[in-house]
């Protein structure tokens, strides 16, 4: 791994197919609509700002965190970010792609005057847990609500 050239860049239109067979892998699904809409979104002019990126290796996608910044929204005053898509190829695992793509998204934000990034884990995936609290993740004093209909 140390030999290989990594790059990071902000996501694009076609890294969609490299993004659903690394998410398929992880999410035993196919969510190619999911993430074909969220790609258009992500890319159109009216959306804030693309803050997406990507992690290639020797030209090959190797991961890819999604996100957004908000400025005041859900009733918070100060300019906040979400993480709410992840992803690395298996094969790729453990080789710090997430950690880096982390990195360079913080640092990103940071610049963008970003003073809070928020993430959601589901409450059994253990493993996605501890790779936040890793990268410095804490609970936050804010609570997810939900409403189930039947």
């Amino acid at each position: 791994m140390a030999n290989q050239k990594r790059v990071m860049r902000v996501l694009r239109k076609d890294d969609l197919d490299a993004i659903v067979r690394i998410d398929q892998v992880a999410s035993k699904q196919n969510r190619r609509e999911y993430y074909t809409r969220k790609i258009e979104a992500m890319l159109n002019p009216n959306h804030n700002i693309n803050v997406s990126l990507v992690c290639e290796i020797d030209g090959r996608l190797a991961g890819f965190v999604m996100g957004d910044v908000y400025f005041g929204e859900f009733g918070i005053p100060e300019t906040s970010a979400t993480i709410d898509t992840i992803g690395v190829d298996p094969e790729l695992q453990a080789h710090g792609v997430g950690s880096e793509l982390l990195d360079q998204f913080m640092t990103n934000m940071k610049a963008a005057g970003v003073k809070k990034v928020y993430t959601s884990v589901n409450w059994d995936n253990f493993a996605l847990a501890r790779f936040f609290a890793r990268q410095r993740f804490a609970p936050s004093k804010r609570v997810n609500l939900e409403y189930e209909l039947a």
